[in-house]
């Protein structure tokens, strides 16, 4: 199993619990991922990481060294492109690879982190 993976929020909704109670979910569009760089402690890099990408974004749309980090990976240049560290994993993947939200399939909890949208000053 692969530990992370890419997405967006789509919105919210409820759910009712056996008991009748109502819960507030968030429903999450994750992946596919596309595997862009593997970094290696023991490469130039000198510490382990993996670099994904999710979600097509036109080439026009895209800068040249986008483009050009896509290309190693033999994909198309991502709208989204974010580096996770890696600790005590041993994570086995090549650039190219494509995770999905299937590996998550027998896991009960997950940790999630996001980025807020800016709002502005409200006043006051």
């Amino acid at each position: 199993m692969y530990p992370f993976i890419i997405g967006k929020k789509v919105g919210m909704t409820q759910v009712f619990t056996d008991d009748g109670s109502v819960c507030p979910v968030t429903v999450v569009s994750a992946g596919p991922c596309v595997v862009l760089q593997v970094k290696r402690s023991d490469s130039k890099d000198g510490y382990d990481a993996i670099q994904l990408g999710y979600e097509d974004i036109k080439p026009s749309k895209a800068t040249k060294p986008a483009i050009g980090h896509a290309a190693r990976a033999n994909t198309t240049p991502k709208r989204i492109v974010r580096e996770f560290r890696l600790y005590n994993e041993q994570v086995q993947a090549e650039p190219g690879a494509v995770w999905t939200v299937e590996a998550f399939e027998d896991v009960k909890y997950v940790d999630v982190t996001g980025t807020t949208k800016g709002k502005g000053f409200a006043g006051g």
